[in-house]
């Protein structure tokens, strides 16, 4: 049985709000492109610019750079980031909404990041809004 993905609230640029499916996290990464772009596609090694909001799989935001009000950069591909980004970002084009069902292995792994709440078992749900990219 697949599991089923949460559903994301707004539009590119919008913060989003998550409603949760009654199944179980994903145990590997999936990625969903909620809203396609049409700009350049990502690359691996490129700097990546996007909003985002991070959220524990039927659990609280931990992140979000909509309430910040700035995007942030980063390489992306590289180990740079956590793996689900950049297994899940590389490819996407400018202007895509994506959302990211990121297990523990591909998160933060079995220790967590306890200053942001989060467990080495809890899988992490991102949309990411990609701003832009440069090389």
């Amino acid at each position: 049985m697949t599991s089923a993905l949460p559903s994301a609230t707004g539009g590119f640029g919008d913060k989003p709000v998550l409603t949760f499916p009654a199944t179980p996290a994903p145990a590997e990464l999936v990625v969903e492109v909620l809203l396609p772009g049409g700009g350049e596609t990502v690359e691996a090694g490129d700097d990546l610019e996007v909003h985002y909001l991070g959220q524990i799989w039927e659990g609280s935001v931990f992140d979000n750079s909509y309430d910040r009000g700035s995007s942030i950069s980063f390489p992306i591909g590289v180990g740079m980031v956590i793996g689900g980004w950049d297994d899940g970002l590389v490819g996407k084009q400018v202007g895509s909404r994506v959302l990211l069902s990121i297990p523990p292995h591909l998160g933060y792994g079995d220790r967590g990041m306890p200053q942001a709440g989060i467990r080495g078992t809890d899988t992490l749900v991102f949309v990411v809004d990609v701003v832009g990219t440069s090389r």
